[in-house]
């Protein structure tokens, strides 16, 4: 019977790494964008789990999972300073020690219970894969919504691996990447008489079978030619500004699409901060505007309904109005509301206090129909939820509308992180995406995530594209939501197997020997 693995590194070594790899992992992710880092970070992190007792798994888990949420999302603490940034970095590192708890039983468990070389080479990756899998859908939907920033997959954005995601989805690339890496450790680690070249082949023949897999073939069914503009308005929470400043910045910034044919005309988050349904000076310039250009105008702003908030897109036709509109699904919890507001006040009343105004989350479909053209509409934080996009295309979106306000995040990494999640999201639906912001950086992304156009962060201006049409569905938008239950039921269900079996299996090599009876005096051997 093959004994439990021992640790590769003494507890305060692989303390130590751990708040090494954070960092590297994050590296990985933009705005530094170094995607192999996120494949050395993870490495690092999981050669601690190796051989740790429960509570040491716990606590370098925990540590692993500070330095890294720490460093990837500071930008939190820009405005509101750092509790909000240090109690999210805790609560995200307590599922990550949770995380790290069952792949360290998963490398103790496995390969005792199938102790050959198809339980540890085979078996082993894609139980922990399954287990890192399941770890992250968790946290990307629960609690209050969840938070999917830091998911692994959303570090190749441009690697050669983002095409994989039309495939398998965010999920899957997770669960692959992970893979490749737990696999090479093993292969690594192996005892026996693999030479050095095999040590070598294997891991690299896996990521070339990989990386061979072609992307899913784009089919598109039309193009529609679109206007994106960014009005560069001082649009953040505690800014300055009077009322109407952030609507005349974003009209200013249109009058350099009028005279060109346009089907539509797309501004961010926001982008309206009168509410044209109640203020007409609003909605007079709203009319004004799309006469102009000849085309509707698709703008957030905040609408107000049975004395509820909404963070609400808007589908405005000049002389009619909203033709349709589209409340925000997922507001940010402690952003744009305040959950359980009577428990969490007491621990922090001024930052609480700051959040006077609840939004309440909508219940509305997420498509318009843009004089037959149907656009998927994501606001901010809705384009992390994977269940949406896919809400979006079974409803039949032919492009993508991702309006956004970064201002609060102002030149930190906040903004390349959310455009990252954007490319991905046009790969994984082959749908042109048009991530448009108050303040930038702005893009049109096409379905193979290429770049069509920018504006710069912080410059007013316009995108205005012909961009493709799709209503094909990629493998992932079909069963997406499938492969993530999959592989963490997969490796849910072989780490609670091999527990299992584990407990019922006799450790023979544990097994006293059987003591000798004692010679009497004088009594020959």
């Amino acid at each position: 019977m093959t004994q439990p693995p021992r640790p590769i590194l003494p507890l305060l070594a692989a303390v130590l790494v751990a708040a090494g790899a954070g960092p590297v992992l994050d590296a990985g992710f933009p705005d530094k964008s170094v995607w192999p880092l996120a494949f050395v970070g993870a490495a690092l992190i999981l050669l601690t789990f190796i051989g740790r007792s429960a509570w040491g798994a716990l606590l370098v888990g925990f540590v692993a999972g500070v330095s890294f949420y720490l460093v990837h999302v500071s930008w939190t603490a820009l405005y509101l300073g750092p509790v909000p940034w240090v109690a999210l970095s805790v609560l995200e590192s307590l599922f990550f020690a949770l995380g790290a708890l069952l792949i360290t039983l998963a490398f103790r468990f496995v390969p005792i219970v199938w102790g050959n070389r198809f339980g540890r080479l085979v078996l082993l990756p894609v139980v922990v894969a399954g287990l890192w899998t399941a770890r992250e859908a968790l946290v990307s939907t629960w609690p209050y919504g969840g938070f999917a920033w830091g998911r692994l997959a959303l570090s190749q954005s441009e690697s050669p691996f983002a095409p994989l995601v039309a495939w398998v989805g965010l999920s899957g690339l997770s669960f692959l990447m992970v893979w490749l890496v737990v696999l090479t450790i093993q292969v690594v680690r192996e005892p026996g008489a693999l030479t050095l070249f095999t040590r070598i082949a294997v891991p690299a023949a896996a990521i070339a079978a990989v990386l061979a897999i072609p992307a899913v073939p784009i089919v598109t069914s039309g193009t529609s030619t679109i206007a994106a503009v960014q009005g560069n308005a001082k649009a953040g929470y505690f800014d300055r500004r009077e009322p109407g400043d952030i609507l005349m910045a974003q009209a200013s910034a249109s009058l350099d699409v009028v005279g060109q044919t346009v089907d539509m005309v797309v501004w961010p988050e926001n982008g309206s901060d009168l509410n044209p349904l109640t203020v007409p000076e609003a909605a007079g310039v709203l009319d004004y505007l799309g006469s102009q250009l000849g085309a509707p105008i698709l703008t957030g702003t905040i609408t107000e309904r049975d004395d509820k908030f909404f963070n609400t897109s808007l589908l405005w036709s000049a002389g009619e109005g909203a033709l349709d509109y589209y409340d925000k699904r997922h507001p940010v919890p402690f952003g744009e509301y305040v959950p359980d507001r009577a428990f969490w006040e007491p621990f922090a009343p001024d930052l609480i206090g700051l959040i006077a105004r609840e939004y309440t989350p909508g219940t509305r479909d997420n498509i318009f129909n843009v004089n037959g053209v149907i656009a998927g509409i994501s606001i901010c934080f809705d384009i992390v939820d994977d269940a949406l996009t896919r809400e979006a295309v079974d409803r039949g979106a032919q492009v993508i509308i991702a309006q956004t306000n970064n201002a609060d995040f102002g030149r930190t990494d906040e903004n390349q992180q959310q455009l990252a999640i954007a490319r991905l999201r046009a790969i994984e639906s082959s749908r042109t995406v048009v991530n448009i912001s108050t303040v930038g950086t702005s893009q049109m992304i096409g379905p193979d995530g290429r770049t069509l156009s920018e504006i710069d962060a912080y410059e007013p201006g316009s995108m205005v594209e012909t961009v493709p049409l799709s209503n094909s569905r990629t493998p992932a938008m079909l069963h997406g939501a499938g492969i993530e239950s999959i592989v963490s039921i997969f490796g849910l269900a072989g780490l609670i197997i091999a527990g299992i079996s584990n407990g019922r299996t006799p450790r023979m090599s544990r097994k006293p020997a059987q003591s000798q009876p004692r010679r009497k005096a004088g009594q020959p051997a």
